[in-house]
């Protein structure tokens, strides 16, 4: 289960719209100098995990590796995708502030 499951639940609820959106929507009240930070903590951590994936499969094939895991995992990967961005956008509502 995903750690934000419970605001999935139903898309029409008090948030409106989906997690996508509703990240999208707060990044656009963003400075720049805070979106360019956030993203900065993004591919921070995905140049992280990567390091980490490849101390056990192919350098060379990490694309290959996670595409396949992507297709054959494709709800778990989707709920947990959706997650991921409420998670986010938890981080940027907290920034708004800054």
């Amino acid at each position: 289960m995903a750690k934000f499951d419970v605001l999935m639940e139903d898309e029409s609820d008090i948030f409106g719209g989906s997690p996508v959106s509703r990240y999208w929507d707060i990044h656009g009240q963003l400075s720049t100098d805070l979106v360019r930070d956030e993203f900065d903590k993004i591919v921070e951590r995905l140049a992280a995990m990567e390091q980490l994936l490849a101390q056990s499969h192919d350098y060379e094939d990490l694309d290959k590796t996670v595409e396949s895991f992507c297709v054959t995992n494709f709800d778990k990967i989707d709920d947990w995708k959706k997650s991921t961005y409420m998670e986010l956008t938890g981080k940027l509502i907290y920034r708004l502030n800054d």
